[in-house]
């Protein structure tokens, strides 16, 4: 008998892309304005959200790891807008100015930042029947701003933030934890994300039922990590939740 729900929430529940959109929208108009319209806006942002998630060059893992472990997530955000600058020709910005823009983009993000349409209102009946237990990666400098903004804690039952955490998804620690914490055996429970590496595979790992949210991206059959259920968006979840129940 199904249990406990095990939930992601970028890109699950909450709509993590949108609101990436719209920082990164405000960020170009702010840097051209400053800059001047000849000024490259909208490469500058979509290459600092790269940066930020951490989608580097050995290069860039070799120059930010060590200032995020020996400083802080914030520290590396504020040097790869130095260094963006500084490809993009600009060398004269002030700390201040450089603190200023990215304090800007956090807090553009978070007040754009909320649930998909009609999830806040599952998870109020989907509470009534199962244990709810949102597992998301990342550091807590980024992912507590987003569980405080949308009040996450008061929509489920427990939260766990992976990088206030000894290991991340997809390691089984971080599942143990929410099996625990649910009081419940991995085949009373699911999990759902939309990250084949994180999510799918640290599930399957644990022996949790998986449910991948496609976002219409293909299945990457190299990497040898195949959901138990796939469905396309989030606004699916309630109803594959219901037939996994009776089923």
């Amino acid at each position: 008998m199904l249990k406990a729900l095990f939930l992601d929430m970028d890109e699950t529940l909450c709509d993590t892309p949108g609101a990436n959109e719209k920082a990164k929208l405000l960020m170009a108009q702010a840097l051209q304005t400053q800059h001047g319209n000849k000024f490259n806006g909208q490469g500058f942002a979509d290459a600092y959200v790269t940066g930020i998630y951490r989608e580097w060059s050995s290069a860039q893992r070799s120059r930010y790891m060590p200032i995020i472990e020996q400083q802080s997530e914030e520290a590396f955000r504020v040097q790869l807008i130095r260094d963006l600058m500084a490809e993009y020709g600009v060398n004269d910005l002030s700390d201040e100015s450089i603190q200023s823009l990215q304090n800007k983009f956090d807090q553009d993000r978070i007040d754009a930042f909320d649930f998909y349409p009609g999830i806040k209102e599952w998870l109020a009946q989907a509470r009534k029947i199962f244990t709810l237990v949102v597992i998301t990666n990342g550091p807590a400098f980024s992912q507590i701003p987003k569980v405080e903004q949308v009040n996450m804690i008061e929509h489920v039952d427990h939260l766990i933030i992976g990088g206030q955490e000894p290991e991340e998804k997809p390691f089984p620690s971080i599942f143990e934890k929410a099996l625990r914490l649910a009081n419940c055996e991995a085949h009373e429970a699911i999990h759902v994300g939309d990250s084949l590496a994180s999510d799918i595979a640290g599930a399957n790992n644990s022996g949790i039922t998986s449910v991948w949210i496609q976002h219409q991206r293909p299945l990457d059959a190299e990497l040898g990590i195949n959901p138990s259920h796939t469905i396309v968006h989030p606004s699916e979840i309630p109803a594959l939740v219901n037939k996994l129940h009776q089923q």
